[in-house]
């Protein structure tokens, strides 16, 4: 056996240095990053704390990575939740591919600032690749002076040559490995006319851009995804990109470098991740916010395709084979279809807690008690005893009047739950002492999300529905035509947000008149059928993505059968044009349908409701019928063919494939 050669590592900054799983982060805590140490600092200045090569500097200052010689991959995190700051407090005195030295100076942080914006101070330094190299790590806790010794790292007995792989011939690093498939899988180097490089990718000039197969390029070893953009074939590395970038040009030879192509690329994907314009930051945080829902949801997407596929069937069953809904075989299929709609708060709320880094279970936990059935008879009860800001008192905590909102279905209420989780848990770790932990963390985290909730969230929830049900109603005292394309077009934003239930009053007072009809469920039917379009345009146009290719068309079957959710959250949000086209054909077709007068006489919509728009005795509508399918048509082609050509390129879906795993790389920075 080799001999294990123990890499020592520094203290980064001068300070109280404390085991990893005593920082008040659960990402690092629980070493999602890897194992590590952390230091409450004593000192602002920061120093490299291995002899290596900077590998990563944050566009906020607040992270640096740094690979040490030995192929060890640390993260210097400066500070806990401190990407918000933006990079204000921190000094960056290093540069991406420096050569480093352990001791030597590569930056500083205002203590001071970073207390004052109520962020904590904690520097942590974490093996990112502990998998692959670290057999053991000792750390030594208490004070440290920044360059002394505060931890010692064993390396697993391959270690030593974890970065070496074998070839029928020799021995050569596993950078040079991906470098020598990515070359061969790319069309040799006869293929290439020259190498840039960014911050995470490479980014091929190639003579033939239809030799690479995407699937065989994806699947070699250090390869995160592939796209193809602006002319480039554009290999996803992450942060090891220039590991890579050296040894592709070290086996394709110095005349396909491009120094100045790769300092432009690097300054532009910089640039687009620090526009700090109005609309920029509007623009990440509307991509932060779906990319939060959307992430949360993707998880249960196949399972809500699956459910809305078998409540279409009994749909058919109850409308065209008279299946009584009081019949057992009803019942029993009616629960198999709708328990993941009902129990989503409590689904939604463990994915966005993984997503977003707080506990599932007790995310979970909160949902369950939302839509715990007296929680939900308070809410659907109708029993009012007053107002208060607008709404309807309904229940009292503490004596104090209150108004409980319905949670069942719900989305938004869970995925806040799972981002002040988040924020509560370091914060409840940094006071309760380690005995009590266990039992008093989950009891003070569920009482003060679970009533931030239901006493602020819903009660904001129901204000902002009365204010729709209001505007729905104006709107609907406009010309048809007008009316139905802005209902349709805007509805399923509302659906996002769970505010869609705003609308649910007004279709039971229209279905409960003396002449039951409704022409507002009729414009959801239009929006159903857009959202459903989406994701058949990109069935068809998805030519390299399997997975896709069979969730969009199986979304596009349950839009059919009334159920958008696998369309809206699996699809077209994730390819953000996809749901504005998508909703744009629908502004069309809502167009058509108040042109046609098209009313509503049932609550089953989309196709598979077509026997809703049928008027009772047809004498009192015959038309509507008709109406019905001609404008579900014309936004059924309108809404696929403004997504085909305008709303979704098959280079989206490798482009979002990798999103998440960059996120996920990203985590260790944020």
């Amino acid at each position: 056996m080799a001999d294990e050669k123990k890499l020592h590592i520094l203290a980064p900054v001068s300070g109280l240095a404390m085991a990893i799983t005593d920082v008040s982060d659960p990402v690092f805590s629980q070493k999602m990053m890897g194992d590590g140490f952390g230091i409450e600092p004593s000192d602002s200045q920061i120093a490299a704390p291995v002899d290596g090569r900077i590998m990563m500097i944050a566009d906020t200052k607040h992270a640096i990575g740094i690979k040490a010689d030995d192929g060890t991959e640390l993260l210097i995190h400066l500070g806990i939740d401190t990407v918000e700051l933006k990079g204000a407090p921190f000094e960056i005195d290093t540069a991406m591919d420096a050569k480093v030295k352990a001791g030597d100076v590569i930056g500083s942080m205002d203590l001071d600032a970073i207390k004052k914006a109520g962020k904590k101070t904690t520097v942590i330094v974490a093996i990112t690749n502990t998998n692959d190299v670290v057999d053991h790590l000792d750390v030594t806790p208490g004070e440290v002076k920044v360059g002394e010794e505060v931890a010692v790292m064993t390396p697993k007995a391959a270690a030593a040559t974890s970065t070496a792989v074998a070839t029928p011939n020799k021995k050569e690093s596993k950078y040079a490995a991906t470098a020598r498939q990515i070359i061969a899988d790319v069309g040799g180097a006869q293929n290439v006319n020259s190498l840039i490089h960014c911050i995470t990718r490479l980014r091929f000039y190639l003579k033939d851009e239809q030799k690479p197969d995407d699937d065989t390029v994806r699947n070699i070893p250090g390869v995160i995804d592939v796209a193809r953009a602006n002319g480039q074939y554009q290999v996803v590395i992450g942060q090891a990109v220039t590991d890579v970038y050296d040894e592709v040009i070290k086996q394709l030879g110095p005349g396909y470098s491009n120094a100045e192509g790769t300092a432009e690329a690097i300054k532009e994907t910089q640039a687009e991740a620090k526009d700090t314009s109005f609309w920029g930051t509007i623009k990440r945080w509307a991509q932060a916010l779906i990319g939060t829902i959307t992430g949360s949801m993707i998880p249960v997407i196949g399972l809500l395709a699956a459910s809305g596929m078998l409540k279409g069937v009994l749909n058919i069953m109850t409308t065209w084979f008279h299946l009584s809904t009081t019949d057992p075989t009803y019942v029993i299929i009616n629960a198999m279809g709708d328990a993941a709609f009902y129990f989503l708060p409590v689904i939604v709320g463990f994915t966005a807690a993984q997503k977003l880094g707080s506990d599932p279970v007790i995310v979970g936990i909160i949902g369950a008690f939302l839509i715990y059935p007296s929680i939900a008879k308070i809410a659907t009860a109708g029993k009012v005893s007053g107002t208060l800001l607008g709404m309807g008192v309904n229940a009292s905590f503490f004596g104090l009047p209150v108004h409980i909102a319905n949670y069942t279905y719900s989305i938004f209420p869970m995925i806040f739950a799972a981002w002040m989780a988040a924020k509560l848990e370091p914060w409840i770790k940094g006071w309760m002492p380690l005995v009590l932990r266990m039992i008093f963390t989950p009891l003070v985290e569920i009482f003060l999300v679970g009533m931030t909730v239901v006493l602020v969230v819903g009660p904001l929830i129901t204000v902002l529905s009365g204010a729709i049900t209001s505007g729905i109603q104006a709107l609907l005292s406009l010309t048809p035509m007008i009316s139905d394309a802005i209902i349709a077009g805007l509805y399923q934003v509302l659906v996002i947000f769970g505010l869609h239930w705003a609308v649910i009053p007004v279709i039971t007072a229209q279905l409960s008149s003396a002449h039951p009809e409704s022409v507002l469920n009729g414009i959801v039917s239009i929006s159903m059928i857009a959202q459903g379009a989406g994701a058949l345009a990109v069935w068809v146009k998805t030519k390299h993505n399997p997975a896709l290719k069979g969730l969009s068309i199986s979304a596009f079957i349950s839009a059919c059968c009334g159920i958008t959710e696998p369309a809206m959250y699996g699809v077209n949000l994730k390819y953000g044009r996809v749901f504005v086209f998508a909703s744009i054909g629908a502004a069309i077709g809502g167009f058509v349908n108040g042109l046609l007068g098209v009313s509503m006489y049932g609550f089953t919509g989309s196709f598979i409701g077509f026997p809703s728009f049928a008027a009772p005795g047809w004498a009192h509508n015959p038309g509507n019928f008709a109406g019905f399918w001609i404008a579900s048509v014309v936004t059924l082609v309108a809404a696929f063919l403004l997504v085909y050509f305008f709303g979704y390129k098959d280079a989206d879906a490798n482009a979002a494939k990798a999103a998440p795993k960059k996120k996920r790389l990203g985590k260790t920075v944020e």
